[in-house]
């Protein structure tokens, strides 16, 4: 009787390599590992962020507090996070007329929590076949797990001062994913912060949102206010600020200079929506719910909803009609 072959299983170091090998394959542009396990620093400058206010009211950063900080608790045997970076840069520019409404590079194409996880969901089934018996569970912005701490961590990159996290390879235009997983991978080592004296983002935030190197007040930042703020009105001591972006904002990686080192994404879903880069805020005003949806069917930008889009506009409108943001004009008729 012919006797079963067991089908050899790669070691840890050779299952780092060959999984690395495999994101390459995939389109995904780098792929680290780490040690599944607390990330205690971390959560100890989490803890003092929250502390401070700086998550505004996005209240859900706050929840799930040990599973934010420890991927064990998201995957149960956990041994080793899988980071991936997948570039989003195009060769495209947007316009620079002020009566253009700005979307930040991010959002021109489809929604990356979609097309990422696509490439990670066939990562996860090739580690699966190639150490059976492996669990898991992949990541994009789809649980409290903290990507860039995890990225970071895996080698990937260093988290700069602006906050972003920026690959030396690859600057900092990269989605980032996770690949929570029960298999021993060996792990890849951090590298050092390259940021150095260079306090480009920080000189470059009009809201001065970046309020010390690394720490950002989300209270000002634009991408928070145009993206996650649900209020009717913009605070007015950003308002003014926020130029003519109407969802998201670039500033501090326009100005990074480790981005002379991004990469051409080589997924052709990122390629700008027709009207993303040059449509101008009068016609943006003019969007209904119909075209709103259909424009923005399966891209980031539809978070924001229309109504949150249209308030952008008119913040925007005001920024290039040098208006002076609305409750401060009703305190000038009210004296």
């Amino acid at each position: 009787m012919a006797s079963v072959k067991t089908p050899s299983i790669p070691d840890p170091v050779q299952l780092n390599r060959a999984i690395k090998e495999k994101a390459l394959s995939l389109g995904l542009d780098a792929c680290g590992i780490s040690l599944a396990g607390p990330l205690d620093e971390e959560a100890r400058r989490l803890d003092e962020w929250l502390a401070r206010g700086y998550d505004a009211d996005m209240a859900w950063m706050a929840h799930h507090g040990p599973k934010r900080t420890d991927p064990t608790l998201l995957v149960d045997g956990a041994k080793s996070v899988v980071s991936v970076l997948q570039s989003y840069y195009t060769p495209h520019e947007a316009s620079r007329d002020p009566e253009t409404g700005r979307i930040s590079r991010y959002a021109w194409g489809d929604d990356y929590h979609l097309r990422l996880k696509e490439r990670l969901f066939a990562l996860l089934s090739w580690l699966q076949e190639t150490v059976p018996g492996t669990q898991g569970r992949a990541f994009v912005d789809s649980a409290p797990i903290m990507d860039k701490a995890w990225a970071a961590r895996a080698g990937l990159g260093w988290i700069g001062k602006h906050s972003n996290l920026i690959s030396p390879d690859h600057g900092s235009w990269t989605f980032i994913g996770e690949l929570v997983v029960t298999a021993e991978i060996a792990p890849d080592q951090p590298i050092t912060d390259h940021c150095g004296t260079c306090t480009a983002c920080i000189d470059a935030c009009p809201t001065s949102a970046i309020v010390e190197p690394y720490v950002i007040d989300a209270n000002r930042c634009i991408s928070y206010t145009t993206i996650e703020y649900r209020g009717d009105r913009i605070p007015k001591d950003t308002a003014g600020g926020h130029g003519n972006w109407i969802f998201g904002c670039d500033i501090c990686q326009d100005v990074c200079p480790w981005n002379k080192f991004r990469t051409l994404t080589s997924e052709a879903g990122y390629a700008p929506r027709e009207g993303v880069l040059d449509t101008s805020l009068m016609e943006w005003k003019e969007l209904d719910q119909e075209t709103f949806s259909a424009r923005f069917r399966r891209s980031a930008v539809k978070r924001t909803k229309l109504s949150g889009f249209q308030r952008n506009v008119d913040v925007a409108l005001k920024n290039l009609n040098a208006e002076p943001p609305e409750d401060d004009a009703d305190e000038a008729r009210s004296g």
